[in-house]
Formats: C-alpha cells, structure tokens, sequence
C-alpha cells in the first residue's frame, strides 16, 4: 500500500507554497498518497494548527507520515524534527505544533542528513527544503532515526490550561479542555449560565447558548447557527466553570 503524507499549513491556497511541497515530494516518493489536512490555518498560529492535527491524526491508519508547517521562526534556532508517536510519524519545526497529537512521543529525531534534505536550503521555506524531503524519505521507508540524532522536544504551545476553552474553531464554537462532564451540570463562561449540558444543537433555539460534549470528548459551548465567539467575547484562554448536579 502507497505511503500517506498529510499536510497542515498556514500557506493557504492563493500561492504556489503547498504546490512547491507536493512537487519535492512526488519528484522523491511519486506512488505517495498526499492528503490536506488544511492550509486554512491563521498565520503563524502554532496552536491552532496543533488543535488541527489532534482533531486528524488519530483517524489515519497506522504509518501516515503528518507533515505540517506553522513556522514563524523558520530559519531560525527552532530544531526540524521526526517525531514518532501513537504509530505515527510527524514532521516538522520543533515549535509546540506537536504537543497536542502527539503529547507522550516515543521518541524524536532532528532532520540533520543531507538525504532527508533538500540542497540548497532556504533560510526561509524549510517546508520545501527541509521538511518534504524528509517526509519523502520516510515514505520509501527510510526509519526515522536515520533522520539524525535524537533530540528531546523543546517546543511549548504555552496555553493556559484547566478549565479553559482551548480552541476556537471556524463556526465560533468553543472547545475546552474539560472532560466528563454530565448532561446535567452546568457552564459558566463570560458571565452567562447555560443550564444543562445538551446531545446536539437542536437542543436550543436558534441563537442561543448551549453547552455540548463534542467530538473530542470534551466540553464545547455554541450558539445554534450563530458564534459563541463572538456572543461572549471569547476566546483561547477563557476560563469555564461547571457545577456538577
């Protein structure tokens, strides 16, 4: 079966950026299957691509090599890395973009060979230079530890965590970090109480609060048809209280 490389970027779609990546690695490893994840991420949004990747990666079948890219120090003393993790391969800057798909790696190795390179190097598109060709080595089957030497993670996302909203996604939603919550407790945030924890959308009108265990297994609070975002003024980092019945 054909290797798969996903991709995740902020380099949207209006410039040859992700083209670039997909023709170094189809020129190296061209019976690889290329999937976007999304190039839709906010520029240089560390932490919502990494929200992007835990919502993707556990759905990829054992092997799928994850390349992403939200590199705002890009040339800089960031270290490119392979990251193994949960079955899986990542590859990328060493920036926190990995901290929520792969939180407990097995192990990570710097992208220091010139075989997972691409010569020269631009001090400012490592996504082409770097991290392609590194991605296309993996595919043909390369070990990850062939990469270079390894190296422990160094990249923080630094979000404030605990009963925080922790991702704000397109529709406005608010997804937090809190986990089992009951159908009958109840939300604060922003000074607004939504009474009752709801299955689905339809549990309210259109355009109130609700409150809802999302995808993720954690609590998410929206507004039907509407942004709980914008509503109640908030965003990553806002705190969210749940009194249990």
């Amino acid at each position: 079966m054909a290797s798969i490389v996903t991709l995740t970027t902020d380099f949207g779609v209006e410039d040859g950026y992700v083209g670039a990546m997909k023709g170094v690695i189809l020129s190296r490893a061209p019976t690889v299957t290329l999937v976007d994840i999304t190039h839709a991420v906010p520029r240089h949004d560390i932490a919502a691509a990494a929200n992007a990747l835990a919502d993707a990666a556990p759905c990829f079948p054992p092997g799928t090599i994850h390349l992403a890219v939200v590199d705002p120090g890009v040339g800089g003393a960031r270290t490119p890395v392979v990251v193994v993790a949960a079955g899986q391969l990542f590859v990328g800057p060493d920036n926190g973009l990995f901290e929520l798909a792969a939180p407990q790696p097995e192990a990570a190795f710097a992208i220091a060979e010139p075989a997972f390179r691409r010569e020269p190097v631009s001090t400012t598109f490592h996504g082409r230079d770097v991290f392609a060709p590194a991605a296309a080595r993996l595919a043909l089957g390369a070990a990850a530890e062939t990469a270079g030497p390894p190296v422990a993670l160094a990249g923080r996302l630094g979000l404030a965590r605990g009963n925080r909203v922790v991702h704000v996604d397109r529709f406005g939603n608010l997804v937090t970090d809190i986990a089992g919550v009951p159908p009958g407790a109840r939300v604060r945030i922003a000074g607004q109480v939504i009474a009752g924890v709801g299955e689905t959308y339809e549990s309210v009108a259109t355009g109130a609060l609700c409150a809802y265990v999302g995808s993720r297994g954690t609590l998410e609070i929206a507004v039907r048809e509407g942004s709980a975002a914008e509503m109640l003024g908030a965003g990553r980092g806002t705190a969210v209280e749940v009194e249990l019945p």
